[in-house]
């Protein structure tokens, strides 16, 4: 075991010398060499990286910026794959998809975590595999977020709880620990979190317990060396760099009476990796809410700070001493965990360099802190705060003076006219926000929300009600506000660019509503809209430079990588790798990879070619099982050349997103239970005391309805005649939103009717208690027309004149006859073979009874494989009557994805040799075709789609040895010149 350190002796909250117990579970398991640290190749502390990426954050400071400058936004058009590996079809192969990791990248050589919770590692410039390594006898961690390399070694987690080291040149196990405290502690659920090397060591973080630990381990061989819990041991002081000792249990309060301590019960944990400082030997780590103690929710049972939940701690790097913390959040009854893996960076603030480090997450605060201290830079506010009496709650909390993020939510009217909305709109009914006769959202004092007014306390200047802000308190009542326990920044990284000096946050926007037993530590509020994007603000100032809201929530592994040529590469769940300008937030390329992307790209340097790299393998958050799971791994450089089985080079669109929250339970037909909805109730049978007026997410009954246009619903707060025994006492509406298509209040065995006329989604909840929440689905079932649809060519002429995916121009056209005295209403779109996602026209224009419809070739070209295929067209109508109707068409065509078929054969003529070179531009526009060969070349110019054309071109020789023959097809599409060359081989051709 390699000891090159001073270590300490102490208490067990931070301890050192005592050994891991280790397991040998492998015969491949070796002893330590006991040499001295080796790096990684390129590992920096706070520099940009250059060839090698070789931390899950670029660097050791979690930078995520890159020194390469060979793609730019000038070339960017040459960008495109030029390799796709399958992680899970690498032998051993396994079936499984999704991934959030992050790769790094060290000689050329990719790691990252498989699909399935192993590690691979694949060659960078080939994306052809290395070795790989799927757990040994143990079992796999499951989720990770990413691996690290030091000494030789690949550093990851597996089943229980273990850190393994693997041989980075064979992927073999080396050492395998489950690490436990100097005192037999157990340092909680190790898995999940990436590893991180540095100096010969290894640092691991316990997650998704109720208390866990960082551990720091001896790279050498897997000994301990310290750890540092989120909750503190009874009695634990801590002295830091200003020379002040205090015990931080005593931010807990005292010990129950039964003898819980809610520290040691549950305490925090660290969800992300942390960062380093080599320069001042510091690790730097973040932990997130307190979660003991009856609930996350509820802090009654733990008055005071909670010490070091919503913390971010600084420690010795080598000793696990403590040097200094800092809060975002006292005493956390929100779940804002705050876990961003903290970024370092040195900057220059009122023209004084200052070594910095970033923190926040959920919260969308971003604290700007010096490193050496923990005090902040930029300034910070204590702002007062509504408190709660029953929840221990401190009167102020800390606030950056500057805000990336909205504080309180939007109350918008309900109205058609307003959809989706403000990204910060509150859904109606909760926090007593109810719509009057005009839809707009009033507040009510007289609703649910009065229960908690005998405990309230408003700081002055407050409007004497809770609005959804930013730490508004709750007990049993639900009460939303903004992030959430879901939204802000939540745990993708964030990047720094050393060029721009902005800081990229990717964000999500996800109201939650909290209350003591509020399962997922918060209800996020059913039929509002999932979205998010991504921000750039001021290092120096904290100022927001600019905001890009993408529409997708990027808080869950979408984290940003910006290079010195001023580049900011991002994927997006919804498959969609994008390429921004890190100045103003323009998306300059994007590129569907054909499955979610949950982790941070990297880019890397071979042969002096620039890569970038993304693994898109899906997760679920926070979409569920709408996300398209994968287990992709995609290489991108200048002229990339890889196609994909269809002929594309883009993967298929993604399945459609859940963008909004959905209800629970499955959709029932509406037939089955006479197209009645019953408010308040979970069950349309139980006739008991515990049914009645329920206040439970599925409190509808069914909480999903399917009806087709044209039905009446009924609505019924069930009294006597339904339930004799038990009826609803208390009156329930049925509020829509955000349409406002209707909102009635019914007494107990009051009923209201509505006919929903067209299709689409319809939520609605409960103005007693805003929870219960259901959805009527209004569907049309497409009446089928054979032949209406027609195709302007029978061959759809795709592909690239550029062959880059970029490169896909032009239009296809297409007819769809109605029936007589039938019009067009709305909703046209395509559905292509290789994708669920339906395709939108460009345009729509009606002729009498013909509608005429154009598609983007580049929305086609990538769902849809070359040769025979059937697409089919849906629209909706209206009869003549005036009721909407939905009609589809399919007709078959022929896909062609090669731009230029060409063909180069020798043949004798006349006693001379002659190579006859033909082509065809199958491009979907004319174009000037150049064919050239050793023996001379020809023009031609304006050659029309489908048309061919050759030459013979004359050797002026008896016999040719084997060459080549070189096709241009040049042509310009809305002002861009795009160029594809193709080459023709031929075979020799003696004489006689």
């Amino acid at each position: 075991m390699r000891r090159p350190w001073t270590t300490r002796l102490g208490a067990a909250g931070v301890c050192a010398l005592a050994l891991t117990l280790a397991i040998a579970a492998s015969p491949a398991t070796a002893l330590g060499t006991g040499s001295d640290p080796v790096p990684p190749a390129g590992l920096t502390g706070v520099e940009p990286t250059g060839a090698n990426m070789p931390t899950v954050g670029g660097n050791l400071g979690n930078q995520h910026y890159s020194g390469l400058t060979q793609i730019t936004k000038e070339n960017l058009d040459q960008l495109a794959p030029t390799w796709r590996t399958h992680l899970s079809a690498v032998a051993p192969a396994t079936d499984d998809t999704g991934q959030q990791t992050t790769p790094i990248v060290v000689d050329g050589v990719i790691y990252l975590d498989t699909p399935s919770g192993g590690v691979i590692a694949v060659e960078g410039a080939s994306g052809d595999p290395v070795w790989k390594w799927e757990g040994g006898t143990y079992g796999l961690s499951g989720t990770r977020r990413g691996v690290s390399a030091g000494d030789g070694k690949i550093f990851t987690l597996a089943g229980g709880s273990r850190v393994v080291a693997l041989d980075q040149a064979t992927g073999a196990e080396v050492w395998a620990v489950q690490p436990q405290g100097a005192e037999g502690e157990n340092l909680g659920r190790v898995g999940k979190v990436a590893t991180v090397y540095s100096n010969g060591i290894v640092y691991a973080h316990a997650a998704d317990g109720d208390r866990g630990a960082v551990v720091a381990l001896d790279a050498d061989d897997g000994s301990y060396l310290w750890h540092f819990f989120g909750g503190p041991q009874r009695g634990e002081t801590f002295t830091g760099v200003d020379g002040v000792t205090f015990d931080a249990s005593e931010t807990w309060g005292p010990v129950l009476p039964d003898g819980t301590d809610c520290a040691e019960e549950g305490g925090a944990t660290s969800w992300m990796h942390g960062s380093v400082d080599p320069a001042l030997n510091m690790y730097y780590m973040t932990f997130g809410n307190a979660r003991s103690c009856t609930s996350s929710q509820d802090g009654s049972l733990r008055p005071g700070d909670n010490l070091f939940s919503s913390t971010i701690v600084a420690v010795d790097a080598v000793t696990g001493d403590y040097k200094w913390h800092h809060q975002s959040i006292r005493h956390d009854v929100w779940d804002m965990d705050n876990v961003h893996p903290p970024t370092l960076a040195d900057i220059q603030v009122d023209g004084v360099e200052r070594k910095v480090v970033f923190y926040g997450s959920k919260s969308g605060h971003q604290f700007v802190i010096d490193r050496t201290n923990g005090e902040p830079v930029l300034p910070v506010i204590d702002k007062p705060m509504i408190t709660d009496s029953r929840q221990n709650q401190p009167n102020t909390q800390p606030f950056p003076e500057t805000r990336l993020l909205p504080d309180c939510l939007v109350w918008e009217k309900l109205d058609p006219a307003n959809i989706p909305g403000d990204p910060w709109r509150g859904v109606p009914n909760y926090n007593g926000y109810q719509p009057d006769a005009d839809g707009n959202l009033v507040f009510n004092p007289d609703s649910y929300v009065a229960v908690d007014e005998p405990y309230l306390t408003y700081p002055e200047g407050s409007s004497g009600h809770r609005e959804g802000c930013m730490y508004d308190p709750q007990w049993n009542a639900p009460i939303l506000s903004t992030t959430s326990q879901n939204g802000g920044g939540d745990w993708s990284n964030q990047s720094y660019s050393h060029s721009t000096n902005l800081v990229y946050f990717p964000y999500g926007t996800n109201p939650v509503a909290h209350y003591n037993g509020a399962s997922a530590n918060g209800l996020r509020a059913i039929g509002q809209y999932q979205t998010g994007g991504i921000l750039a603000y001021d290092a120096s100032t904290g100022e927001v430079v600019w905001r890009n809201h993408l529409g997708t929530d990027m808080s869950h592994g979408q984290g940003p990588l910006t290079t010195a040529s001023d580049l900011l590469v991002v994927g997006q769940i919804d498959g969609r790798a994008l390429i921004m300008d890190a100045v103003d937030g323009d998306v300059l390329w994007e590129f569907q990879t054909g499955s979610g992307i949950s982790g941070a790209p990297v880019t890397y340097e071979i042969d002096g070619e620039q890569y970038i790299a993304v693994i898109a393998a899906g997760s679920t958050n926070p979409y569920g099982g709408s996300v398209t799971q994968g287990d992709s791994l995609w290489a991108f450089k200048l002229g990339g050349t890889y196609t994909t089985d269809s002929g594309s080079q883009e993967g298929p669109q993604t399945a459609p997103l859940t963008i909004r929250r959905p209800v629970s339970g499955s959709a029932v037909a509406g037939e089955t239970v006479d197209n009645t909805v019953l408010l308040a109730r979970t069950s349309r049978t139980a006739d008991t005391a515990a049914a009645r007026d329920s206040v439970s997410t599925n409190a509808m009954q069914p909480t999903h309805l399917r009806v087709p246009v044209g039905t009446t619903v009924t609505f019924r707060n069930p009294g006597a005649e339904t339930f004799p025994n038990f009826p609803n006492l208390k009156p329930h509406c049925a509020t829509q939103f955000f349409e406002g298509e209707f909102n009635v209040k019914l007494q107990p065995g009051e009923t209201y009717e509505h006919t929903f006329t067209r299709a689409g989604e319809y939520f609605f909840n409960d103005c007693t208690d805003p929870r219960p929440t259901g959805k009527i689905e209004v569907y049309l079932d497409p009446q089928d027309q054979p032949g209406a649809l027609a195709f302007t060519s029978d061959v759809l002429r795709l592909g690239s004149l550029s062959g880059l995916f970029d490169g896909v121009r032009g239009t296809v056209a297409a007819e769809f006859a109605l029936p007589a005295g039938y019009t067009y209403d709305s909703g046209a779109m395509l559905i292509a073979p290789l994708s669920s996602k339906p395709i939108e026209p460009s345009s729509v224009t009606a002729e009498g009874s013909r509608l005429l419809l154009e598609f983007d070739a580049a929305d086609i070209d990538n769902n849809v494989p070359t040769g025979e295929t059937t697409l089919t067209v849906r629209l909706n109508v209206l009869n003549p009557e005036g009721a909407q109707e939905a009609l589809s068409s399919t007709a078959t065509v022929t896909v062609s994805k090669d731009t230029l078929d060409v063909a180069a054969t020798p043949r004798l003529l006349g006693g001379k040799v002659y190579v006859s070179v033909s082509t065809v531009n199958n491009a979907s526009v004319p174009a000037d075709i150049v064919i050239e060969s050793e023996f001379g070349s020809k023009s031609f110019t304006d050659v029309a789609p489908g048309e061919r054309v050759a030459v013979s071109l004359n050797t002026r020789a008896a016999s040719i040895q084997p060459g080549t023959a070189t096709i241009t097809a040049t042509t310009v599409v809305d002002g861009e010149e795009l160029t594809r060359t193709k080459t023709a081989p031929f075979d020799a051709f003696p004489t006689g």
